[in-house]
């Protein structure tokens, strides 16, 4: 491997005239600058970034905390942070989360002990407090979680989408619509939870809920045990697409027919909502441009000295009607 000696012997000059090239600090004369930069093209010479950190403050790395590897949602979601990042000449460090808040913390402190230059944290599940506290150590933006006291942020309006859900099962007559809820401690379920339990009251039906954990196994075994229990209803609403295609599975292995008997809506719009059978109606949000945004607010924040206040970014929420909702009206 080159090393910055290397660089310096093919240069004629000292290790320390070197450093003061790579880091742009300290004079260097223009044409033993040019000596030092010919020598690395020559070499191939790649300096450290973290190296280069312990001197500029500034790694050109950021941190990707995100809540669950697995999900789609949130896999579309970095990779929407990761172009965007390249395109600017940013490395990722991706952190999974497991929906824990604890981890979550750690993993927050973790990156800023490794001086990358800021963190995008998706679908946080801490306290704002604890979120301010790691934001004064390293600049921040959280996706997928509406707080009005952290304006440094992109979301989608949860509360929003959850209406329009209900709403369409009910245009469609569905009356016994039941909420698969998200995990209580994650704020963007309890929005989907709140925007259910409003439209179900606004039309004058009492709104009832089941606690899953945003995974497909969670929609797969609730779905399946109210069945079993001789359970009827006409809709779900389901706080993710995972636990709606779970819900989609167990109604059919349980002989529901869906969306006959059972019409199902999801929130996410990932791929496979529109692959699996029958075809999942959903909310769409934009899990690409919202990563791609969350990234270049971060690099604002980074870059613009002059930037103390953002409006958090907002993007709307949209109703894709597939086949596990299609009913005659």
């Amino acid at each position: 491997m080159v090393t910055i000696k290397d660089v310096a012997k093919r240069a004629g000059v000292a290790v320390s005239t070197v450093s003061r090239v790579i880091n742009r600090s300290g004079y260097v004369g223009e044409e033993t600058r040019r000596k030092v930069q010919s020598a690395m093209r020559e070499l191939n010479f790649q300096p450290n970034r973290i190296a280069r950190g312990l001197v500029s403050r500034q790694t050109s790395t950021i941190g990707l905390l995100i809540p669950d590897v697995a999900n789609p949602f949130f896999a579309e979601l970095a990779r929407g942070v990761e172009d965007a990042a390249i395109a600017r000449g940013y490395s990722v460090l991706l952190c999974n989360s497991d929906w824990n808040a604890v981890r979550e913390q750690m993993y927050m402190h973790l990156l800023h002990g490794r001086w990358v230059d800021g963190i995008v944290v998706v679908g946080s599940r801490s306290e704002v407090v604890a979120i301010r506290e790691a934001a004064d150590e390293t600049p921040m933006v959280l996706v997928d979680r509406r707080s009005s006291d952290f304006e440094w942020a992109v979301w989608t309006d949860n509360h929003l989408g959850a209406v329009m859900a209900v709403r369409h099962l009910l245009e469609i007559g569905c009356r016994d619509i039941i909420h698969l809820a998200g995990p209580a401690d994650s704020p963007s379920a309890q929005e989907r939870r709140r925007g259910y339990e409003d439209a179900m009251r606004a039309a004058g039906f009492a709104p009832i809920s089941l606690e899953g954990d945003f995974r497909y196994a969670s929609g797969f075994s609730l779905i399946s045990e109210l069945i079993a229990a001789g359970r009827t209803l006409d809709a779900i609403f389901a706080g993710n697409d995972l636990m709606a295609i779970g819900a989609i599975q167990a109604a059919t292995r349980m002989g529901v027919d869906v969306p006959r008997d059972l019409a199902i809506v999801g929130y996410d719009n990932i791929p496979s909502a529109h692959y699996v059978s029958p075809s999942l109606t959903t909310i769409e949000q934009p899990a690409y441009e919202m990563g791609k945004t969350s990234f270049e607010l971060l690099y604002e924040l980074l870059t613009n000295e002059e930037l103390d206040y953002q409006q958090p970014i907002k993007f709307e929420p949209k109703l894709i009607v597939r086949e596990s909702s299609h009913r005659p009206i």
